[in-house]
């Protein structure tokens, strides 16, 4: 079995802040933002069920909701804050960019890579068209089956969900098998699953290794915290050290300061999108 630990890097160079600093999820009722963080975790822990995932994927995997093109969607991120990340407090469209260009540094040769980092979450575009923010963030976890230790906020937020006391859903195989691989697990409803389900249906030519970074970037009981290996097949192995590489990025060029210019940067993402993603999507 892996050790996720062995793929761990140590602090990157360009981290904004003491990497114990970020995701912290301690409790704080008299903190703003840890605050309004635990609410949301807590929603989303007591309502997401097994029915409600179907509900939403045979809702929104219709791809009828609107049409725009990924620069346009990327735009709409400017309208969103993220409720449930303790480490920003900016609007979506500054992380997606600070995402690409802390890859783009460090992976100048790789396109495909830096435009996974600018686009992993416009997947959040769900919450401008109607969906609760509980259904949209946060990190991602299968459903189905027992949730696991690392979790955030395991022991405080499921004892009301439904499917606590399901007698299958509530075991840790639960509804799959060994090994059966994270393509046909069912993860939790939110922006991962609905931004790679969007790609794959318009027909992405981006690699499987973005498609992974994308799918799952917010699965941090699986790759931080070594969860759910019982589900893995060798392809999820394959794939789990491009996860971390993208997460380097994804959570430690988070900051409120020093905010990169949107506008200066668009053609040249502009030129990425039309290699990988051109044209108006269906969404």
């Amino acid at each position: 079995m892996l050790d996720v630990s062995e793929l761990l890097r140590p602090e990157p160079a360009f981290a904004t802040k003491p990497v114990v600093q970020f995701r912290d999820y301690t409790v704080d009722p008299n903190d703003r933002i840890k605050e309004r963080v635990r609410k949301l975790y807590h929603e989303m822990h007591t309502k997401m069920t097994v029915d409600f995932v179907k509900e939403r994927r045979a809702s929104w995997l219709k791809f009828d909701k609107f049409k725009a093109t990924m620069m346009d969607a990327i735009r709409k991120m400017s309208e969103f804050l993220d409720e449930s990340d303790p480490d920003v407090d900016v609007p979506n469209i500054m992380h997606g960019f600070q995402t690409a260009e802390g890859i783009r540094k460090e992976h100048p040769d790789k396109g495909w890579f830096q435009l996974a980092g600018l686009i992993h979450d416009v997947g959040k575009i769900l919450h401008l068209y109607g969906e609760p923010q509980w259904s949209t963030t946060g990190d991602t976890f299968p459903v189905g089956c027992d949730w696991a230790p690392s979790v955030v906020y395991r022991e405080t937020s499921f004892q009301d969900n439904p499917d606590a006391k399901h007698p299958v859903y509530s075991t840790k195989y639960g509804m799959y098998k060994p090994r059966c691989g994270l393509e046909n697990v069912t993860m939790s409803w939110g922006h991962d699953e609905y931004m790679y389900q969007v790609l794959r249906h318009n027909k992405t030519t981006l690699p499987d290794e973005a498609l992974y970074m994308i799918r799952f970037h917010s699965f941090y009981p699986w790759h931080s915290g070594g969860d759910y290996m019982h589900l893995c097949n060798d392809k999820d192995l394959k794939m789990l050290p491009w996860v971390l590489e993208f997460n380097k990025y994804d959570l430690y060029t988070k900051t409120d300061d020093d905010l990169p210019d949107v506008e200066a940067l668009t053609p040249y993402y502009q030129k990425l999108i039309d290699q990988y993603i051109p044209g108006v999507l269906e969404w």
